[in-house]
């Protein structure tokens, strides 16, 4: 039996326009504009009406989301 690692996952919602992340516990955060992001999400629910696309991992870094997210 081994570990496994659930890594950030970054997403675009087409319905919304908005940032959408899913953290290491599987919770959805909307990310909102500004300087500190990830300090201000707030909770996404994902509906059957929602658009996620995913981005690239590279995102995380201009949107600013800290290494442990």
């Amino acid at each position: 039996m081994g570990i496994t690692v659930r890594k950030t996952r970054i997403y675009v919602d087409r319905s919304s326009q908005q940032w959408i992340v899913e953290d290491q516990e599987g919770n959805f955060w909307i990310l909102p504009n500004g300087d500190d992001p990830w300090n201000e999400r707030q909770p996404f629910l994902l509906t059957a009406e929602c658009e996620l696309e995913p981005v690239p991992s590279h995102y995380k870094y201009l949107l600013r989301l800290p290494d442990t997210a």
